[in-house]
């Protein structure tokens, strides 16, 4: 009998990652003997930790990547598929066939959970991205790939936006700050990247009244789970989805691979998480 399957999320920190505590619950809730856990990898050590994982010699099946070490995960594994090679960054690795595959579910995640919470939220055209860092790149593809016609980058230093629209396609412009009011105009999807309001930090007052009437907003960002941003918009009667779903969404394709069962996120699971988030308050 083979042993269980051990499966791992590495990052520097990592000590703050949920992904622990979804993926065992659903090792529990299907009854797996697997087991998930969190290990800290320096960057000095990240391609020795990898190359051992895609050699065989590693205890681990695979894991999910997170800051600092998706675009190293993504360079020193051996099979990544078409979503890694164009973001050139993976947050899941597997062994299959003898070696090691990679991809990136951030956007699986981000689609996926507004799929189920706010329906037709693709059907719009124009959709506005505020901030142009790392974490913007999944969603501008995805966006994209989802068939909106314009996507407005905004973000301070628009020198990294413009990098982005010339990584993402020329349906993707670059903007500073002071263009927010002029692309939200019939806008029908708002997605904050940036920092902006992480750890109910202070934000900008920002008037969403140009989007169209059938606008989502939405914030990658989860602590706090009501950002100000999405605050602000729910005020002036916009539909606002959260980023929690974001995260749960995006375990899932990583936990088929690793332990051959494909888990549903649940109101359950996303109340565990909530609960977990509510005690580091």
């Amino acid at each position: 009998m083979a042993d269980p399957a051990r499966a791992f999320v590495i990052g520097h920190p990592v000590g703050h990652s949920r992904s622990p505590l979804i993926h065992r619950h659903w090792l529990q809730l299907h009854g797996l003997a697997g087991s998930y856990e969190a290990v800290d990898v320096a960057p000095d050590d990240i391609q020795t930790f990898i190359e051992a994982l895609a050699s065989g010699q590693s205890e681990f099946v695979g894991g999910n990547v997170t800051i600092p070490h998706k675009e190293a995960a993504f360079r020193f594994s051996q099979r990544p598929d078409d979503i890694a090679s164009e973001l050139a960054a993976a947050n899941t690795l597997w062994r299959e066939d003898g070696v090691l595959a990679a991809t990136n579910t951030d956007g699986y995640g981000f689609a996926a959970n507004l799929d189920s919470l706010a329906p037709g939220w693709s059907k719009q055209e124009v959709a506005v991205v505020l901030g142009a860092g790392g974490a913007s790149r999944a969603i501008l593809m995805t966006l994209r790939d989802r068939g909106f016609r314009r996507i407005h980058v905004v973000n301070r230093t628009v020198s990294r936006a413009e990098a982005l629209a010339d990584r993402f396609g020329n349906r993707i412009t670059a903007h500073p700050l002071a263009a927010l009011p002029d692309v939200m105009k019939d806008a029908g999807l708002f997605v904050n990247t940036s920092a902006l309001g992480m750890g109910g930090s202070a934000v900008p007052s920002i008037d969403f009244s140009p989007m169209h009437e059938k606008a989502v907003v939405t914030d990658i960002v989860y602590t706090p789970l009501i950002t100000p941003i999405l605050a602000m918009a729910a005020d002036q009667g916009l539909k606002t989805v959260d980023g929690l779903g974001m995260l749960l969404h995006q375990a899932v394709p990583g936990f088929e691979k690793w332990f051959g069962v494909r888990p549903e996120v649940t109101d359950a699971l996303r109340a565990l998480i909530v609960a977990d988030l509510e005690r580091d308050a």
